[in-house]
């Protein structure tokens, strides 16, 4: 290959080149090989004939001087169906030991979608899973928030919600581990083959002891792996981010590097246009679509914070889990009041839905207001009607934890899917005290109360 360009300056996260040529550009890969060493870089700016890169990996053995050669292809990551079952750094490189039969490969920024190719009609994606499907459904293309800490339940409810996409739509699933933990990302890849989803799912990850060129190309690589599914598989295809909020900082880190001004808390000046850039390839099409979840990191607790606020504006809704609802032994452990959903409109999800919703909500945030007063005076002292809420919302919060396909070998039961027409007409009848004299304890960890 022809050289392009020497190395003039080097740091950490900065590679300063002069160019001999003129026809390099922003996100091409300069290349330094020699019989002991590789080291690619990404173009992030030009300056008259000084480009600024980005080093893929650490800058050891590199020296002023170096000539580089030049990638025309750019940065690429495997564009086939062999990419299921494959777990692949940020690079596009394979991970975990296995092999591609046969390349064929696509450049991660390639794909942007057209307003012509947009379809914002998409149906509801039922999940199965009651409590999301009730209070917070999904439809197709939507970004949702997922938000918890750890221990409450993150890693299963994602194992499930794949478990069931694929039994109900037969579409697979894309994993991108943005500031991962090792150990994390490896115990998520233990569970997924232990539970036979792994051939159902494909995973990228950029670690946290990885540079942020590696953390933030990440998200790039897993969108292209999710636009094979939708574009050339034509599947309704879920995509897991884990944490968005890590790619804000790995390109404010980038920032820094290159010296520009920040804006308040440090964020670069491009926040808005890299997190659109990323959002705007989260969508439907008259092919197929890409519903994404989304864990957000939230620094200092502060809902507040800039990145946060910018990220929530992208979103359709959020799925937060509980710790105090998990304690209580309840899974899903999902905050009802916190969680939402633009679909929660009665000309998405229809009357009767939205009506049991909002009355389910009532009966929720009463017996929040009678656990205090029974605390104090009793439940002697409550009215009748207050005694049926009290009653009969125990029975709703119970009936709404569930069993799950990808946790039967710790709880020994059965995973259940329930369809959503059943799913109203059990809360339903719960509401109007159809069950009023069946004991709270027989709505754990069920289905379908119609089906048994």
């Amino acid at each position: 290959m022809e050289k392009v360009g020497r190395i003039i300056s080097i740091s950490e996260l900065n590679v300063k080149v002069f160019l001999y040529k003129s026809d390099v550009k922003t996100k091409d890969i300069l290349v330094y090989k020699d019989d002991t060493m590789l080291h690619k870089f990404e173009v992030v700016e030009l300056d008259n004939n000084i480009a600024s890169c980005i080093p893929f990996e650490s800058v050891k053995g590199l020296k002023k001087g170096f000539e580089l050669e030049a990638l025309t292809e750019g940065l690429q990551i495997q564009y086939s169906e062999e990419i299921l079952g494959k777990v692949f750094n940020s690079f596009g490189e394979l991970i975990d030991g296995n092999t591609i039969e046969k390349e064929v490969k696509r450049n991660v920024y390639d794909r942007n979608i057209s307003i012509e190719e947009l379809d914002i009609s998409g149906k509801i994606l039922w999940t199965g899973i009651k409590v999301i499907d009730f209070f917070a459904p999904i439809q197709k293309g939507y970004k949702m928030g997922l938000l918890g800490g750890a221990g409450v339940g993150k890693t299963v409810l994602i194992k499930e919600l794949i478990n069931n996409i694929y039994r109900k739509q037969n579409s697979n699933a894309v994993f991108i581990g943005v500031g991962e933990r090792s150990r994390e990302g490896k115990e998520l890849y233990d569970e997924m083959k232990k539970d036979d989803l792994l051939d159902k799912i494909s995973m990228v990850f950029g670690q946290m002891g990885e540079s942020p060129s590696s953390r933030s190309k990440a998200v790039y690589s897993g969108l292209t792996l999710a636009e094979y599914l939708r574009d050339e598989k034509e599947q309704d295809v879920l995509l897991f981010i884990d944490n968005i909020y890590r790619y804000v900082q790995a390109m404010s880190e980038v920032s820094t590097e290159l010296r520009r001004v920040p804006i308040e808390n440090g964020y670069p000046t491009t926040l808005l246009s890299d997190i659109s850039g990323v959002q705007e390839r989260i969508n439907s099409t008259s092919r197929g679509s890409i519903t994404s979840f989304q864990a957000i990191y939230i620094p200092a607790d502060d809902i507040n914070d800039e990145a946060v606020q910018t990220i929530l504006t992208h979103l359709d809704g959020q799925i937060v889990l509980d710790r105090k609802i998990a304690e209580k032994g309840l899974h899903p452990a999902i905050n009802v009041f916190k969680s939402s959903s633009k679909s929660i409109d009665p000309e998405i999800i229809g009357k009767r839905h939205y009506d049991l919703v909002t009355e389910a909500l009532k009966y929720f945030s009463r017996y929040n207001e009678l656990e205090q007063i029974i605390a104090v005076l009793g439940i002697d002292e409550l009215s009748d009607n207050d005694k049926n809420i009290f009653y009969r919302t125990r029975k709703l919060r119970n009936y709404f934890s569930q069993p799950m396909f990808v946790a039967k070998d710790y709880t020994g039961l059965e995973g259940k899917m329930v369809d959503v027409d059943n799913l109203l007409n059990d809360v339903s009848d719960i509401l109007n005290g159809a069950y009023d004299d069946v004991d709270e304890e027989k709505f754990l960890y069920r289905g379908s109360l119609n089906e048994e």
